[in-house]
């Protein structure tokens, strides 16, 4: 196995975790900038304020999402076992 493949592989472990992660993040992101807009707009420096919304958009991100970003994993896991005789060699 040379370095080439070896990077190759991380390259794409890395953009598989990048993608599948990529949903859950933005509605955090996204949640999080309206609540503090919110905040600033009405002057309330709850810091806990925002913490219950991004757990229940973020449970429900998971939950609308979740059987993709699985099917993703999966098959990033079939293509690495799928060649793991390649990658013995």
């Amino acid at each position: 196995m040379t370095i080439d493949e070896v990077v190759g592989i991380v390259s794409d472990g890395l953009y598989c975790v990048i993608i599948t992660a990529a949903p859950v993040l933005l509605v955090s992101l996204i949640v999080g900038l309206v609540i503090s807009i919110f905040q600033t707009v009405t002057s309330i420096q709850e810091q806990t304020l925002t913490f219950v919304p991004k757990v229940l958009c973020v449970f429900l991100a998971m939950m609308l999402c979740g059987d993709w970003m699985m099917n993703n994993m999966i098959t990033f896991m079939e293509s690495l076992w799928s060649d793991f005789s390649i990658y013995i060699r």
